[in-house]
């Protein structure tokens, strides 16, 4: 019965999507209608509510999707979707503005003369707005009226110009700043926790091990990431576009000739293409490189873009009065100021003590007061002339509200879908299916392309996401990344925009075009920019890099990069200092060498022995790598023929599993019959039932081949000793390396040493007359400041033992005085090689360290160096299939 609720409920919301009912109702009302259905049925066949759901009843699930939305969206760490009000409110500002008709103009003036010119033209300047507003309506909307009447007045193809329209005008889906990615950032980041949680079960059973490594677990994202993993796809997509209409062009002129410019092309007309498209490209990078370079978030990034639109409006809408300028100019002068002061002094307002930082403070905040000032006069001039800042922010307010209502109804419609076990349905459907991974991901982007013939985006970005994501997540098989995925949906969710009957960049174009246009042209023009993000989408998934390079550089290449250290990036570095290690292998014994000329005699034993580790662990790298090279090889090579063996063996375990599932739920039937309770089947037929499940056991274990276990235990034993070897390789450097860095600390904190001398000779003369409770107090504080110098473990003892004898009702001043005297003897000769090592081994040991810290070192460093974050970047750009480990 579960399933006929299911059922229920997809009828109810497409019942109510296609009458046109609103979408934030029709989500939340078909979850309340179905959920009440089926516990009003529970109730009447059943005695019992909670009967026709999967588990829990209809309290818990409502009560779950208010609770899942709350817990998702009021949390305040969780601060995603603030953005999604600031990028609305930056792209109808700027369309409201006419900054998106003055670009299409200068645009098509310029790109004009060459073949299929005006359509190139069109898809550049779709692609600086979606760079800057994201919104489709406004895009389309805007170049419909302003480039529409001149594609055909100059005897463009109908099908052609509508289709370039409506195309250039999707690219604001998936062009970053984009809604639809910081939804999709949103939903997938709760998908990879979900999934993450999947994956560790299934390490547990397939290994028996209840802590899976890091460098298994699911790589999320955020809408940063997200962002920079849909620039360069969105791209291609653009390029896609622009060689459609070129070769469209040249192959069929007709369809769309050049337009010649009837002006000069003179020092006037490259002025109003500057003012046209620098302050937009100015707006893009403001934006976007402040998330590349780091320097703000996503949602502060959505503030600096709304106050740019904000000031770009200003200007443009007092254009021609004196004056018109002035707001934008003193808040690009005041931006400079503040960041040349910025620059040049490090401003701390609670820790001011020079005359420069007070004058430091003065201009940066004169540079504030500026910026505020252009704001102040941006706003009101929005405001007075024509209403604009009115319904700009009437606009940003409805389409604000109408996000949050949907993601509000589609929590509580996946909770009701959960509730009736559909979740569970889609998870078997997809995990039944033959192929592994790639079935189901073509699968699940097959229906989404289908679902946007008649569902919204954001319908699908909340509704199917939840649902279908950690299922593809969790797979270790092609172990994609979050943003992957993400972009992935992104760029098949855009052509929901395009496919007919519910296209709404088809319904935008057909509201402002003439009526010479046919709709069957716009719906034959889109046809062939659907193939292209048909082509788009098949380029993108073949070459995962071109989403996971960017995020993985800016994150790599960034203050906050991991050090390395981390397990994640462990075979990437690897596989870069094995490279290194084959050219620069004499260099590295040469320091080895080295190394062993540096053993004077007058270094103590622990510290020659530290320099001995290190020459050793030089020359034992080379032999280790060889033999991580050979168990490497040796586990690619059984892994060929394995991996289909194992894969098949899984397959059929999970199918034996879900019987063993099953034969439980029969099990607690029968244990509930004869209990007394009521059920649908009598014992004898729960037992034939069970029968039959062993049986249907039995025969699908029968399919596991009999190679498996002898098969499983030598590839185990293979990646056993793979493990074993490159640990020992790794505790040879670190080891090594350490050994270093601790002579060259020792011998680095000499002056510091030197230092306490006359503190030690001054308590030492002090002891023979202070009282014990002051003796004790003194000793422990001067063996406080020896604790903070490397390698005075033995003076601090005796020091200790100094202390020691002054405490109790009979201190022994005699014993202190002796031990301290001991301590001094200690410090004396420490002090007496370290000043000789740190005048003759220095320059030496820094040397040394400079040549082993990018190979033998590099692990034991605090961060990559660039050279060492690109490379690692592009090794985990790709995708690598984990699930031998399984």
């Amino acid at each position: 019965m579960e399933v006929f609720f299911l059922l229920v409920l997809f009828i109810l919301m497409i019942g109510a999507l296609s009458s046109g009912f609103p979408v934030a109702f029709a989500l939340p009302g078909s979850a309340i209608v179905s959920l009440g259905l089926a516990a009003l049925f529970g109730y009447l066949m059943e005695g019992d509510i909670s009967a026709y759901f999967h588990e829990g009843g209809p309290v818990e699930w409502l009560t779950a999707g208010v609770t899942n939305f709350r817990s998702l969206y009021w949390d305040v760490e969780r601060d995603t979707l603030i953005a999604v009000p600031l990028f609305i409110f930056m792209g109808i500002m700027l369309e409201r503005s006419k900054i998106a008709e003055d670009l299409l103009v200068t645009m098509a003036q310029l790109f004009g003369p060459i073949p299929g010119g005006l359509g190139i033209s069109v898809v550049f300047v779709g692609t600086l707005l979606a760079a800057t507003t994201g919104i489709v309506g406004a895009t389309v909307i805007a170049m419909g009226l302003i480039s529409l009447p001149a594609m055909l007045r100059h005897n463009y193809s109908r099908p052609l110009a509508a289709g370039t329209i409506c195309a250039s005008g999707t690219l604001g889906q998936i062009i970053p700043p984009s809604i639809v990615l910081i939804l999709l950032a949103d939903q997938l980041s709760s998908a990879s926790d979900i999934a993450s949680t999947a994956r560790k079960a299934m390490y547990k059973d397939a290994t028996g091990e209840f802590s899976m490594p890091s460098e298994l677990d699911i790589v999320s994202t955020s809408a940063g990431e997200m962002f920079m993993g849909a620039f360069i796809p969105g791209l291609v997509l653009v390029g896609l576009y622009m060689l459609y209409i070129l070769v469209s062009a040249l192959i069929r002129p007709k369809t769309a000739p050049p337009v010649p410019y009837e002006g000069r092309f003179d020092s006037r007309f490259w002025f109003g293409v500057g003012l046209s498209l620098i302050p937009p490209l100015t707006l893009i990078f403001a934006v976007l490189g402040s998330i590349i370079l780091g320097v703000a978030t996503v949602n502060q990034a959505g503030s600096i873009g709304a106050i740019g639109a904000l000031i770009m409006g200003g200007y443009r809408l007092a254009a021609g009065k004196r004056g018109a300028y002035f707001p934008a100019i003193l808040a690009v002068i005041s931006l400079a100021v503040l960041i040349i002061t910025l620059k040049i002094v490090k401003i701390n307002v609670r820790m001011i003590s020079e005359p420069s930082e007070v004058i430091a403070v003065i201009v940066a905040t004169l540079a504030v007061i500026g910026l505020l000032v252009a704001i102040v006069i941006s706003l009101w001039r929005t405001y007075k002339i024509g209403n604009v800042l009115n319904g700009v922010m009437i606009e940003t307010a409805k389409t604000t509200s109408m996000v949050f209502i949907i993601l509000i109804g589609a929590a509580m419609l996946t909770s009701v879908f959960r509730g009736f076990g559909g979740e569970v349905l889609v998870k078997e459907f997809l995990m039944g299916l033959p192929g592994g991974f790639w079935t189901q991901f073509i699968v699940v982007m097959a229906v989404i392309f289908v679902l946007g013939f008649f569902l919204d985006f954001i319908e699908i970005a909340v509704v199917v996401v939840p649902i279908v994501a950690p299922i593809l997540l969790m797979d270790p098989s092609a172990n994609i990344t979050a943003v992957w995925l993400g972009v992935m949906i992104g760029l098949n969710i855009q052509t929901s925009f395009l496919t007919p009957p519910f296209g709404f960049a088809l319904f935008y174009l057909r509201g402002v075009a003439s009526k010479i246009v046919k709709t069957v042209e716009i719906y034959r023009g889109v046809v062939p920019f659907i193939f292209l993000q048909l082509v788009g989408l098949g380029i993108v998934g073949y070459m995962p890099s071109l989403v996971n390079y960017l995020p993985a550089r800016i994150y790599l290449t960034s203050e906050a990069s991991p050090p390395p250290m981390n397990p994640k990036l462990q075979e990437c570095l690897e596989s870069y200092v094995f490279d290194r290690y084959a050219t620069e292998d004499q260099a590295l014994l040469g320091v080895a060498d080295e190394i062993e000329r540096l053993r004077m005699d007058y270094l103590p034993d622990s510290v020659s022995t530290k320099l001995d580790s290190v020459a050793s662990s030089i020359r034992s790298t080379f032999p280790l790598i060889e033999e991580v090279k050979l168990a490497h090889t040796a586990k690619a090579e059984f892994e060929r023929g394995y991996r289909a063996l194992h894969k098949k063996v899984r397959f059929v375990q999970k199918q034996s599993k879900r019987v063993d599932l099953r034969i439980e739920d029969v099990d607690q039937a029968i244990v509930r019959l004869d209990r007394g309770e009521e059920s649908d089947l009598s014992r004898d037929e729960l037992v034939r039932s069970r029968e039959l499940l062993f049986a249907q056991r039995q025969e699908i274990g029968s399919k596991i081949p009999s190679e498996w276990q002898a098969q499983n235990e030598a590839y185990l034993a293979l990646l056993k000793d793979d493990k074993k070897k490159v640990n020992q390789y790794r505790r040879n450097v670190d080891d090594g390396y350490m050994a270093l860095v601790e002579v060259r600390r020792l011998i680095a904190d000499t002056p510091a040493l030197i230092d306490i001398g006359p503190e030690l000779d001054r308590l030492y003369a002090a002891l023979q007359i202070l009282e014990p409770d002051e003796a004790q107090s003194q000793i422990k504080k001067l063996r406080s400041v020896l604790g903070q110098v490397d390698g005075t473990s033995k003076i601090k003892s005796k020091l200790n033992k100094s202390r020691k004898a002054f405490k109790g009702n009979n201190p022994d001043r005699e014993k202190g005085l002796a031990e301290m005297g001991k301590a001094i003897d200690l410090y004396l000769a420490e002090v007496s090689w370290r000043k000789q090592a740190f005048s003759e081994l220095t320059e030496s040991l820094y040397r040394i360290d400079e040549a082993l810290s990018p190979t033998i070192g590099l692990r034991q460093q605090a961060q990559m160096t660039e050279e060492q974050a690109l490379y690692a970047a592009s090794c985990r750009a790709g995708h690598k299939d984990v699930s031998l480990n399984f």
